[in-house]
This record gives structure tokens, sequence and C-alpha cells, in this order.
């Protein structure tokens, strides 16, 4: 089995750490394909950069299913281009955070979502909502660090997150703790350890996800909202509106 993991952003240290959280979660036979976008931003923080990645993304995932890919992982926490990558995809396509969320709600009653910048914030909130997690979900999270501080300062990182984990049980009574950006994929097992309470990450979510959807068979409608794409050219020919 086959599954391509995209990073949307162009940092490949990022893909790094996302590509050992994936293969570390992935069934002996599973390969793990992690590919990092190209010409899109150094990360996403905002629905600016999710237009930007998008394109490529797309075009990555119509050739990683050229090679031979049985699904994909959309690696970021916006699930950006998500449904428009189920258009252009016959395998299943994971988003991390809809992953992370149905496990949170399998393993907790309630549960707290920690992101990196507050502006992240709202755009997480209405996934939660969107994916039917609102009641279970007691509060998303900021530690206020941009995205590429995971690589660039992980002291900090690793210090903000702890505290605000601690936040989250102690003020939102959370049960479980949702890590809302996949350069934090590294930091869960610690996290998990040191807070005595499940720890998910979206990538290794979304990985078994993906790997047990194509181990069943299970493909992407191609009827109504996810049916492929239209060839447009006759349309030029003929006139068609």
């Amino acid at each position: 089995m086959r599954i391509h993991v995209i990073n949307p952003n162009s940092t490949a240290t990022m893909t790094h750490t996302i590509a050992q959280a994936a293969r570390a979660a992935a069934s002996p036979g599973t390969k793990i394909d992690a590919e990092t976008g190209t010409n899109t931003p150094a990360s996403i923080e905002g629905y600016r950069d999710e237009a930007m990645a998008v394109p490529a993304m797309l075009q990555a995932i119509i050739a990683a299913e050229a090679r031979g890919a049985d699904a994909h992982v959309i690696a970021c926490f916006d699930d950006p281009g998500l449904a428009a990558a189920r258009e252009v995809a016959k395998g299943p396509v994971i988003g991390i955070c809809q992953a992370a969320l149905q496990v949170a709600m399998t393993l907790a009653a309630r549960f707290s979502v920690i992101t990196t910048l507050p502006r992240s914030v709202p755009v997480i909130e209405d996934l939660v909502r969107a994916y039917g997690a609102g009641h279970h979900c007691r509060k998303v999270r900021a530690v206020n660090l941009p995205v590429l501080a995971l690589d660039t300062d992980p002291a900090t990182a690793r210090a903000r997150l702890l505290a605000e984990t601690r936040l989250a049980i102690e003020q939102d009574g959370a049960e479980a703790i949702v890590l809302g950006c996949a350069g934090m994929a590294d930091l869960c097992s610690w996290l998990s350890h040191t807070v005595g309470i499940p720890v998910i990450d979206g990538v290794t979510a979304a990985t078994k996800l993906a790997e047990a959807m194509a181990g069943a068979g299970y493909l992407t409608s191609k009827t109504g909202a996810y049916a492929y794409p239209r060839d447009k050219s006759a349309d030029k020919m003929t006139g068609a509106a």
C-alpha cells in the first residue's frame, strides 16, 4: 500500500517531521510517500496562504495517483483544499484536522485543540463545527508562536505547549488534547506522557485512517459533489455555457 502525504507548505524540515510521524504510525508493508509543496508559502497561517498552497497540492495529488498512491493525507491542520482534493483523487483523501477530531471524539468526551497563532483559532473553530465536533471541543487555544518557530525555537514551543495544555486541563476540563498543527507531530508522545491524558496528532490519525480506508478498498465517490472536474474544452468547441 502507498500513502501519499503532502505538506502543502514549502518547508522541507516540516515535511521531515511529518514523514517521521506518518512512517512511525504506518503498518509494515505500507510505503509513505512524503512530499513538500512547490512554490507555496513557507507556512500556512491564514486563508491567503491556504489559497496559494492549494493549486500545487492538487497537482501533487494527481501526480501521486499516477504513481500508484492508494490514499492521500493533507498534512496541514486547516485542511486546505480538502473538498477540491477529493474531486481530483480516486483514492481516499484525509485531512489531518478531520481525522484528529474524529479520533478525539472516540477517545474522550471533552477535548481542547492547541494550535500555533491566535489567527488560526477562528479557522479551526469553524472546522470543529463543520465536522460535528462542537459539542465535544471545549476550546481552541494558541501558544502564540509562528508555525516555523516549532523548528527554529523548539524549547520555547515545548514550554508554551505544555503550559497551554495544563490550562486546557484545569480550565476547560479537557480529557484529551488535539495538536492543531502538523509541525507539532513529534511532540505528541512527550506531551501525553507528561500530562497523563491522550494527545492526538493529526498526522498519525490521518495516516492510520487512510491506511484503513484504502485497505478496505474504499474509494472516493465520483457521483455528485466529488465527481471529477469536468473537461470544459468541448464546451468551447460547441459554445455551451
